[in-house]
């Protein structure tokens, strides 16, 4: 259940005359009270024999009347606006339940405590199945003003309850960092026009995808204008940039203005000092940004950032999950078509997941977002689904680590988002990942071969070489081992290699996860003779990965993401 505290100025005839007329979208049916601060207030809706427009004057004239007793010492905002929607799949509701919704509402938000007789005056407007809207005004009826301190957090903690005590759905407990919700006449004006999101969340996806592959405000701003996104810059005295807005093209209000949202309201991670920190860590100054694939790069950043979930400090960890969430938001234009639906619900998803009270330091990720930077820029290199399965594979890892970070931090709206994401970045793994698999399978090494690399694992890592020749992608990962010998280096240096990047104990295809690190292992430059050769002089005749390799750190999730 979601309710929605909204403040007003002036006095409650337009919102009344809005609330029992047709609605902008003939979406009002049946307007009527369920509940008034006195149990008998005139009802529009349900006055037959008079004139409905002279049933709304007499409501809110009433409603009114406290206001009126002050004359000049009237303050500016005296309307409180609170709709109230239970969840789709909840149980239609009776007036009499709506009824005791509203009386709670009102208590909980300090505009009418029970039994307190000189509260507010208010009413609960019923014009659909699933909401209400209880409108009030904010003058006693004693003259003074209701004590409404936190008045948003007390409703939101009463919805809790209420959704507990009428057995409705039960949401996520926040902590104000959630992006702004489409009001409802933003959603019937998608609706009207056809569109399957409201303009706020196109411009949402729209920015974060433009901070997300810039380097600069410049390109940033640029990168807007090239998806059609208007900007209108709010200049200081100095005629610096202090804040800005922006627009979707033909989205107009009323008088053909083009409707302009600021961008602390898409989200707070939004707003343009916000986008400025975050360009910042990703300047084109110089850094130590080894040359090489930039898919291997980003893989490796990803694949690091459930370490700094479970060891670094929480401002590090925030980091690196909002920069996880800019290189989910830059994968769908990367993607082959058929997967960039998905990836992009996988990123939306995430969205909520990347933004905490924890302030973060967008410095320790910078290589992750530089590294999906240059894969973005770069079309040669969008289409390679092995480059893409590999990345998907360590993030599945990364975005459970994250889940379970959220977890032990009481986020529990981040935590149910990272739990979405799973789902999505799952179904786009295997559609991605299989005919990739399919075609190294194709080319797998004599048998001869896999037999001798079968005695490699057996020596090497025992605890799991029966799982490994038992996976249906051990073809696969024979291929890749023979590549990489190919490519100079030794099939067994690699593997050890491959086994002590993280411990397979969680993982449902061991085979798989070796097959993208050997992949990445291979491509690297191979050591020359003498340095195989002194490798060979200082290593065991049969090296074995030591268990306390294969184990899994002290803070991993028990209930990891299966692959």
């Amino acid at each position: 259940m979601i309710p929605k505290v909204i403040l007003g100025h002036g006095d409650t005839r337009r919102l009344i005359a809005y609330l029992f007329g047709k609605g902008t979208a003939n979406e009002h049916v049946d307007p009527h009270l369920v509940a008034s601060w006195n149990g008998f207030a005139p009802d529009p809706g349900r006055s037959p024999h008079r004139d409905p427009k002279e049933v709304e004057k007499q409501l809110h004239s009433q409603l009114d009347q406290p206001v009126a007793m002050l004359g000049r010492r009237t303050p500016k905002t005296i309307v409180w606006h609170c709709p109230v929607r239970a969840a789709p799949e909840d149980p239609i509701l009776t007036d009499a339940q709506w009824a005791e919704i509203a009386r709670r509402i009102v208590a909980a938000a300090g505009i009418a405590p029970a039994g307190d007789a000189e509260a507010c005056r208010w009413v609960a407007v019923r014009h659909a199945d699933d909401h209400i809207h209880i409108a009030a005004t904010l003058i006693r009826q004693d003259g003074r003003r209701p004590k409404r301190d936190y008045d948003i957090r007390a409703v939101q903690k009463e919805a809790r309850q209420i959704e507990i005590d009428y057995g409705l759905r039960r949401l996520k407990p926040g902590d104000g960092t959630a992006a702004k919700r489409p009001t409802s006449k933003e959603v019937f004006k998608a609706r009207r026009l056809g569109q399957d999101a409201t303009s706020r969340e196109v411009l949402r996806l729209r920015v974060r995808r433009a901070m997300a592959a810039a380097s600069t405000e410049a390109e940033f701003f640029a990168l807007l204008e090239a998806t059609g996104v208007t900007v209108r810059l709010k200049l200081g005295p100095s005629g610096d940039a202090l804040g800005c807005k922006f627009a979707l093209p033909g989205d107009t209000n009323d008088k053909g203005e083009p409707v302009f949202y600021a961008g602390s309201t898409l989200a707070g991670d939004l707003s343009l000092p916000k986008i400025r920190q975050r360009l910042a860590t990703t300047s084109p100054e110089p850094m130590a940004v080894w040359p090489g694939n930039p898919w291997h790069q980003a893989t490796a950043a990803t694949e690091r950032i459930p370490h700094h979930l479970a060891h670094s400090d929480d401002e590090a960890a925030q980091g690196q999950l909002a920069a996880l969430g800019g290189a989910l938001d830059l994968l769908p234009l990367t993607a082959p078509a058929a997967a960039r639906a998905e990836l992009e619900r996988a990123a939306v998803a995430f969205e909520r997941a990347t933004r905490s009270r924890i302030a973060a330091d967008h410095a320790s990720a910078r290589v992750l977002r530089r590294s999906v930077q240059a894969i973005w820029k770069d079309p040669v290199r969008r289409e390679d689904g092995a480059g893409l399965a590999m990345l998907l594979d360590v993030a599945l890892t990364a975005v459970a680590y994250a889940m379970h970070w959220h977890r032990a931090r009481q986020h529990a709206q981040q935590q149910a988002a990272a739990e979405q994401t799973l789902i999505h970045l799952h179904a786009v793994y295997a559609q991605i990942a299989e005919p990739v698999l399919v075609g190294l399978a194709n080319r797998a090494p004599s048998p001869q071969t896999k037999r001798r690399y079968a005695q490699h694992l057996q020596q090497t890592v025992p605890k799991h070489a029966e799982r490994i020749l038992d996976d249906p992608a051990w073809d696969a990962l024979a291929t890749v081992l023979a590549e990489a010998e190919a490519a100079g280096h030794n099939a067994t240096t690699v593997l050890v290699q491959a086994l002590g990047q993280r411990a397979l104990d969680d993982t449902h295809s061991p085979a798989r996860a070796l097959t993208w690190r050997i992949r990445r292992l291979g491509e690297r430059h191979a050591p020359g003779p003498r340095a195989q050769a002194a490798n060979a002089r200082h290593s065991p005749e049969r090296p074995t990965v030591p268990d306390s390799a294969l184990r899994m750190p002290a803070q991993q999730p028990s209930d990891a993401r299966r692959r």
